[in-house]
């Protein structure tokens, strides 16, 4: 019984290869989209672990020197005599690859690409010329080098493992930190008696990089999430068309002796396997995306955080199982309705497959109720601060809307109508109206997908207009000189002195503020700063009196993470100063206080500045003089307009990915319509041929078809424009403050709206060609059979 009634099911698939093809390829792209964005998160997230595992990031206590020194062999002596078990490390970069020395003999257990303390290779790692573990990548791009090269696919991209002593001849640089071990001896000398120069650092129990970034792969996540959720539209419309086309073999198969539950059962278990190969194929399509998408993911991280990761794209079993998963999971949650209609549909219910359109009205009122509750929870989640809040209030906010779409577009419908007179224009607002339950899944997909493109085309526009303009405050003198040592920076800035109008020096240490991690800068007193620099609020006196080291100013980050309000006092270096001020610091993720100059120099005066901004009329004469003159190198003369070029250049490959997906997500979109209108072309033949063989051409129907694709098209992108203005407010006033601690201004660009707009009517006539042109084409005979089956 069992297999005669799958058979029985099957069989509507092979009799509407149609519908079969809309279910998998829906899925396979909703799947394909979310495993993507899961395949390009899981190697970034890999890379971190790497790091992490081979290099001790955040695994161990770390003892620091000051800002810009090395960690001196006496220090390290002098620890190890006390009892403390302590490991120095190396860390340099050589054409472009990260060069990490470590010790083997007292590294803790388990660091770097081998357990080089039990391995029988390790004489091998310590003689010699030694030898270098790193990716193929890392390896190759090293170039030409004494030490032997070992492949270790385990160790972080473009990172080297070597001995300390390789290290150091192939960077010439000294220890950079001392690992500490987790087991220390009871007993052992306090730190500041035995090497007061170096600064404990805590475990932090994992990745920073990998904190930092949490943000950004939370909104690759949630892009992800809502490309699939799009493409889910086109699986519940494949699915409960199926599912009422079915109505009369269901009602045969239980009148035949099958019970109704085993019914449900074999459904969802076809269902199952119908998942499982759509998101085989999904999963395929989506590593395809991530392979395209890596290398400015990669770019992005790199460019904002610091942070390595892979070029090469591996098949790890986090991300293709959980494609597969939600193409399952997805996939019940779509026929979930369907199913429980099935389950409750009495022995003699009617087989006309016209009703589940027909009476897809009837829950209107509810869809109504459920988009007005969820558009409710989304105002309120807003006054909630917090990332997932905001993101809760996006989803509420995105399914509110999808769902009151339907009612909005009946009631500009039913308002159209009333007007007309003519015969032609009154059937199609009325059929219009009628198409609505078949084509309301497929015009929410468009909605979603038309408001996700304008709210990230407002965010990164309203984002590049202002880090233009915050790059023209910043960078505002014309030539930016770097000095490799604390020898030549002296020497760079004596030269300068009498060359310049002015010269700036690009000083700071590392420190913390308010409980906050925060880089601490001394300033010159100058009038570039006033001139060039925009406060989000201040006191008048700001610059005057931070110059004079009587107040500190501080970038919007640390303002609103440490909760701050002008003249609150905070302490600085270790002394108190007022706030009176802070200033937009777009891009980066972490806190900065500006202090005087001469406060600075006092609470630090080991520092010495190797980067400085230079003010002179003629920039091209000095840097001449810098090249012939002092004999610096070309590469360590920048000059404002390359800056700005690096700068806006990460900037652009950082939201490359968010277009490209919000450029899949609208293929997806048109592509549910094409499939909507195809499966219900077949089933308005009855409606339709009443009103040809009444005299209006097919010709003229599929004009009319046409028409109406993209009327509702039309309507849907007008109703997404304010959901997309919605979307992007949240994203700069709530996601962006609660990931990265600055708020950005909103700008509007209706040029901008208006092409998005070109693109999705554009989209839905493409797709409602086909359908018409079949119409247009359709033979008479069988519009004329329609009148022979009439009951």
């Amino acid at each position: 019984m069992n297999r005669a009634a799958l058979a029985a099911l099957l069989s509507h698939w092979r009799r509407n290869p149609l519908q079969l093809f809309t279910l998998i390829a829906g899925l396979s792209l909703a799947t394909a989209l979310w495993s993507g964005v899961q395949a390009v998160n899981a190697e970034a997230r890999a890379s971190y672990d790497a790091a992490a595992a081979t290099l001790g990031e955040g695994q161990y206590a770390q003892l620091l020197p000051p800002e810009g020194e090395e960690v001196g062999m006496d220090q390290y002596a002098a620890l190890r005599r006390a009892g403390w078990r302590v490991s120095p490390v190396i860390e340099a970069r050589v054409n472009g690859v990260r060069i990490v020395g470590l010790d083997p003999l007292t590294a803790p257990g388990g660091l770097g690409p081998v357990d080089l303390s039990a391995s029988p290779d390790v004489g091998t790692f310590l003689g010699g010329d030694g030898q270098l573990f790193g990716t193929a990548e890392a390896l190759d791009a090293l170039g030409e080098v004494a030490p032997e090269k070992v492949l270790a696919d385990d160790v972080a991209p473009m990172t080297v493992i070597t001995d300390l002593s390789v290290a150091e001849r192939l960077t010439g640089n000294g220890p950079a930190r001392l690992l500490v071990s987790p087991e220390q001896p009871l007993g052992r000398p306090a730190l500041e008696d035995i090497a007061p120069g170096l600064s404990l650092r805590p475990a932090q129990g994992g990745s920073d990089v990998g904190r930092l970034t949490d943000s950004f792969h939370l909104n690759l996540t949630a892009f992800g999430l809502l490309s699939f959720a799009v493409g889910l539209f086109i699986v519940h419309g494949a699915i409960g068309l199926a599912f009422e086309q079915r109505r009369p073999m269901v009602r045969t198969l239980r009148a035949l002796g099958v019970p109704l539950d085993r019914l449900v059962w074999l459904m969802g278990a076809e269902l199952i396997l119908i998942a499982l190969a759509s998101g085989i194929v999904g999963v395929v399509l989506g590593y395809v995306i991530a392979a395209a998408l890596l290398p400015d993911v990669a770019a992005t991280l790199r460019g904002l955080y610091g942070a390595s990761v892979g070029g090469t794209l591996e098949l790890r079993p986090v991300w293709w199982l959980s494609g597969l998963a939600i193409a399952v999971l997805g996939t019940m949650a779509a026929a979930a309705s369907s199913l429980a209609r099935i389950a409750r549909m009495p022995l003699l219910a009617s087989a006309r497959p016209r009703a589940w359109a027909m009476g897809a009205t009837k829950g209107r009122l509810v869809q109504g109720g459920a988009a007005g509750l969820l558009l409710a929870a989304s105002v309120v989640l807003l006054f909630i601060n917090g990332m997932v809040a905001a993101f809760a209030a996006l989803g509420a906010l995105l399914i509110g809307a999808a769902l009151l779409l339907p009612l909005l577009l009946d009631t500009v419908l039913r308002l159209a109508q009333r007007p007309a007179r003519r015969p032609v224009a009154e059937w199609f607002w009325a059929d219009s109206r009628q198409q609505m339950p078949g084509l309301s899944l497929a015009l929410m997909a468009l909605l979603l997908a038309m408001a996700t493109n304008v709210g990230v085309t407002t965010m990164v526009s309203s984002f590049r207009l202002t880090f233009v303009g915050f790059l023209d405050q910043r960078l505002a003198s014309p030539l930016y000189v770097y000095a490799t040592g604390d020898e030549e920076a002296e020497q760079l800035e004596a030269f300068l002195q009498d060359r310049a109008d002015s010269v700036l020096p690009v000083i700071w240490v590392d420190g913390d503020v308010a409980g906050v991690p925060t880089e601490i800068y001394g300033v010159r007193e100058d009038a570039n700063y006033p001139d060039n620099w925009q406060f989000l609020d201040s006191r008048p006196d700001a610059w005057a009196r931070t110059f004079a080291g009587e107040a500190v100013i501080v970038n919007e980050q640390l303002y609103r993470r440490a909760e701050l309000s002008l003249g609150d006092e905070i302490d600085v270096g270790g002394e108190t100063l007022p706030v009176v001020g802070f200033v937009g610091d777009y891009g980066n993720p972490g806190g900065q206080a500006i202090i005087g100059e001469a406060l600075f120099a006092a609470q630090n005066p080991d520092a010495i500045p190797e980067r400085f901004a230079v003010n002179t009329a003629d920039p091209e004469a000095l840097s001449r003089a810098l090249v012939d003159e002092l004999g610096l190198p070309q590469a360590q003369i920048v000059d404002q307009r390359a800056l700005k070029d690096f700068s806006l250049s990460i900037f652009e490959r950082t939201f490359t990915v968010t277009g490209a997906l919000n450029v899949l997500t609208l293929a997806v979109a048109g592509f549910a319509i094409l499939m909507s209108l195809l499966t219900l072309a077949g089933m308005r033949l009855p409606q339709l041929s009443p009103v040809w063989a009444m005299g209006l051409t097919r010709r003229s129907l599929g004009w009319l078809e046409l028409g109406r694709a993209v009327l509702l098209a039309a309507l849907t992108a007008v109703a997404a424009l304010p959901l997309g203005l919605a979307l992007a407010w949240v994203l700069l006033a709530k996601v962006n403050v609660a990931a990265f601690g600055w708020r950005l201004p909103m700008f509007l660009f209706p040029g901008d709206y208006a092409l998005l707009g070109l693109f999705a009517l554009l989209a839905a006539g493409v797709a409602a060609l086909w359908p018409a042109r079949r119409l247009a084409t359709v033979p008479p005979s069988q519009l004329l059979k329609v009148f022979s089956n009439e009951r």
